[in-house]
């Protein structure tokens, strides 16, 4: 199960801090990404971590968003600065087991998802 939380309304240039509270599986093997929806648009990957902690991220976010995770307690996090209204979406948590390719933003290697979190940037 994938619990996502910290959405919320903030103003542009302001930041927040979405966390992903993962149980029923071995989190510290497996893949995790954030995911974006925004009204209209498909889903986008903008961060992934892998268990060791090896990072990537979407060009529209890089610099300004980090990702991380906390293997010891289970936990997922994305924090987000300097937002702009581009950056308003549903924020998913996402895990994947196994990705042959290695750590990557595509969302279609994503096997579990959490329910969202809205992010409003306004």
């Amino acid at each position: 199960q994938l619990v996502e939380s910290g959405g919320g309304l903030v103003q542009p240039g302001g930041s927040l801090r979405l966390s992903c509270a993962a149980s029923g599986f071995t989190f510290s093997t497996y893949y995790m990404s954030w995911v974006r929806q925004a009204p209209g648009k498909e889903r986008e990957g903008v961060a992934a971590i892998d268990g060791d902690g090896r990072t990537k991220y979407a060009d529209s976010v890089d610099g300004r968003f980090t990702v991380f995770r906390d293997n010891t307690k289970n936990t997922l996090g994305l924090q987000m600065n300097n937002l702009n209204p581009d950056d308003t979406a549903m924020y998913y948590c996402a895990a994947a087991l196994r990705i042959p390719s290695g750590l990557t933003l595509d969302r279609g290697k994503y096997r579990y998802w959490g329910q969202g979190t809205q992010v409003t940037v306004s």
